[in-house]
């Protein structure tokens, strides 16, 4: 039986004085500043709380549980062997600390450097100028002439070449001390320093214009440049079952510093197509942004402002103009982030490949047609572990499954452009084509790529085994080429010019080129000195036809012309 009794007067006074009791106890005996367990400890020694008296024993660490949330996380090597990666290939290094720039300061490091390229992490920005917060001395970071410049567009004077070298406005160093002392709140007060995160990972252009709006080098030079540099400042690993796929970090956002909203749109679109279908995800800032940025730092004194990048790969066509290949040998800025990168061994296989493969599957280019030259290695690579083959792989028949159906020779025609080929020679080298490819069962496409679509286009490069074409703009398509073992790029110039444009850029890719002059040619190592002679604009380029189809037919039998 359950009795019920009702509490009185009495009982209710003396619970009520209780509680009181207990409230005032725990108030006296704990003050706000030893609550156990509410304080999180910022644990890194740049933190600016940190000086001579500091005493780590007044910190109430959180329970374990706390500090470490119960979120399985899948190691990288995991990761690898689920991807079914060959063991030892390199991983990327783990995500930078988080670390709040409002109380902390953590000093800049370089991840990777090569003349106009550098990856930065904690990099700060205040009135336009980037700093290095370091307690290294500045012997130990790369000379600031080979990290940046002025920003100016280039010209070949001795007066601009001097003002395009850069000064401590473009890039200066700052001591811990001195960051704290410009930037830092008051430690005794606790107040905040007037530093606010860029999040995420950033690529900062310092390129001016000059070169931004033209496909080629936006797409084949910049970016070309940025993803080597990237991928192998990272090691990514590339899934060679799925070559979409990388293990480099996602980009956030690209800044372009010195141009506006169409400073970096070349006029057929491709950049922008390239760009937003490559990056879906990518925020953009221009110029207008980037002044922003810099008019809210540019107070001194007590309200002096900063914005931290946490990481960034730093960019500059000058700088890169400074190093040794770009600047004396091919005059491709791209050149200083590949080779640095292949000489160190960080780049993998197919390190294009997830570009090359986000921008045609936006264009709806069919899966098989993606991973033709992948196929291509697989059989080659069987081939060539035959016990005794001795064989080398560009004099090799490639893919025994390659049926003449699937030799596709594209001709960009320049004919309706500035520069292009005498009339009769252009109308004798499509005949020559012609008969060629239909003796041989291939597939022939002549085309100016001003009157197809961009799907359109993407969708042909995509597939083609040989692109040809006298050099302009729209052989930039060579980088969403299938890279076999016998695909060639082959580029008429005008007699006595040259340029390293598409040539530097397919052997980059794995791709043979040949340079045609009328009736002789060249491939590398024997490349002749860049030139612009007169004429090398102009309208009366010639060809001969029987040059261009011996080249053709040598490369799909797999052999090496001359040889």
């Amino acid at each position: 039986m359950v009795v019920s009794r009702t509490r009185s007067l009495r009982d209710v006074i003396l619970i009520l004085l209780g509680a009181m009791c207990m409230h005032l106890t725990s108030s006296f005996l704990w003050s706000s500043d030893h609550v156990p367990e509410s304080i999180i400890v910022k644990t890194s020694v740049n933190s600016h709380f940190i000086h001579d008296d500091y005493d780590s024993s007044d910190i109430v660490l959180p329970p374990a549980e706390v500090l470490r949330p119960a979120v399985p996380v899948v190691e990288p090597q995991r990761l690898a062997a689920e991807r079914n990666v060959q063991e030892q290939v390199p991983l990327p290094p783990a995500e930078p600390e988080k670390i709040d720039v409002a109380y902390e300061l953590p000093e800049t490091t370089i991840v990777s450097h090569a003349p106009g390229w550098t990856l930065f992490r904690n990099l700060y920005m205040s009135n336009g100028t980037l700093f290095i917060v370091t307690s290294e001395p500045r012997s130990s970071f790369p000379d600031i002439r080979l990290i940046t410049s002025t920003g100016l567009a280039a010209e070949n004077t001795p007066e601009n070449i001097a003002a395009r070298e850069p000064t401590a406005e473009n890039m200066d160093f700052l001591t811990p001390a001195q960051a704290r002392a410009r930037w830092g709140g008051s430690p005794d007060r606790w107040e905040r320093n007037r530093v606010w995160s860029v999040e995420g990972n950033t690529y900062l252009f310092n390129d001016p214009p000059q070169f931004l709006d033209h496909y080629y080098h936006f797409c084949a030079e910049l970016f070309f440049g940025a993803w080597a540099f990237w991928q192998g400042a990272f090691n990514a690993v590339v899934d060679p079952a799925n070559a979409a796929l990388t293990t480099a970090p996602p980009v956030h956002r690209a800044i372009f510093a010195h141009a506006d909203a169409t400073g970096w749109r070349d006029r057929p679109g491709f950049n922008a197509y390239f760009l937003r279908s490559a990056f879906p995800s990518l925020t953009v800032e221009v110029e207008e942004d980037w002044l922003d940025r810099v008019i809210v730092t540019s107070a001194t004194g007590e309200h002096a402002r900063a914005f931290h990048f946490d990481t960034v790969l730093f960019t500059d066509r000058s700088a890169a103009f400074r190093g040794v290949l770009c600047g004396s040998q091919n005059q491709r800025t791209a050149a200083e982030a590949y080779t640095y990168m292949m000489g160190e061994g960080r780049l993998a296989k197919w390190w294009w490949e997830p570009l090359r493969r986000a921008v045609l599957r936006f264009a709806g280019v069919d899966e098989a047609e993606l991973d033709i030259g992948v196929r291509a290695d697989k059989v080659v690579a069987a081939q060539n572990a035959l016990p005794g083959s001795g064989v080398q792989v560009d004099r090799v028949r490639p893919n025994p499954l390659l049926n003449s159906q699937d030799v596709v020779v594209t001709y960009i025609s320049r004919q309706g452009a500035r520069r292009h080929l005498i009339d009769e020679d252009h109308a004798a080298l499509v005949l020559a084509l012609t008969e060629m490819c239909a003796s041989k069962g291939w597939e022939l496409n002549v085309v100016q790529a001003e009157r197809l679509s961009k799907e359109e286009q993407l969708s042909l490069a995509a597939r083609t085994t040989i692109m040809l074409g006298v050099h302009g703009n729209g052989l930039t398509h060579l980088i969403m080429m299938p890279v076999t073992p016998i695909s060639a790029v082959i580029e008429i110039f005008y007699p006595g010019g040259f340029a390293h444009d598409y040539e530097w850029t397919t052997r980059a890719l794995g791709m043979r080129h040949f340079g045609v002059w009328n009736d002789t040619y060249n491939t590398y190592p024997v490349v002749p000195d860049v030139a612009y002679p007169e004429g090398f604009q102009g309208t009366q380029i010639p060809v001969y036809p029987p040059t261009v189809v011996r080249i053709i037919e040598d490369r799909i039998a797999g052999r090496l012309p001359g040889h």
